[in-house]
C-alpha cells in the first residue's frame, strides 16, 4: 500500500493535497482496498459551505455503502466528474486521477489536526 508523503490524511480514511487555499480530498489506497470494487460515487454537495466532519457524499463499492467525511470546514467547490462514468478510477489511482471534490478551506489551522503519512501508516498497520 502507498502512504503518499505529500499528503494529510484523516481517521475517515481520506487523503488530503494542499495547493494554495484549495484542497483536494480522496479516499486512501487502504481505504479503497478495504472497500473493494467501487461503482458509483454521489456528491451532492458542490457550492455548499460545510463544517469538518460533515457528511459530502457517499462512495458505493460492491460489499458497502459508505459516507465521506469533510476533512476540513470549507466550500465544496468541485467534484471530479471524471468518476461519474469511471468510479473505478479510485481503486487504479486513489491519489491522482482519482480524487473525488475540490474545497476551498475556510480554516487553514484545521490542517494541524491532520495525520502525517507516518501517523497514518501506524493507524492502518
Amino acid at each position: 500500500m502507498k502512504f503518499p508523503e505529500n499528503l494529510k490524511y484523516t481517521k475517515d480514511h481520506e487523503w488530503i493535497k494542499v495547493e494554495g487555499d484549495v484542497v483536494y480530498v480522496g479516499i486512501t489506497d487502504f481505504a479503497q482496498n478495504e472497500l473493494g470494487d467501487i461503482v458509483y460515487i454521489e456528491v451532492d454537495a458542490v457550492g455548499e459551505s460545510l463544517e469538518k466532519e460533515e457528511t459530502f457524499g457517499t462512495i458505493e463499492a460492491v460489499k458497502t455503502v459508505s459516507d465521506l467525511f469533510m476533512p476540513i470546514t470549507g466550500e465544496v467547490i468541485e467534484f471530479n466528474e471524471e468518476l461519474e462514468s469511471a468510479p473505478e478510477t479510485i481503486n487504479k489511482d486513489p491519489y491522482e486521477a482519482g480524487w473525488i471534490i475540490k474545497i476551498k478551506m475556510s480554516n487553514k489551522e484545521e490542517l494541524d489536526e491532520l495525520l502525517s503519512a507516518e501517523n497514518y501508516k501506524e493507524l492502518v498497520q
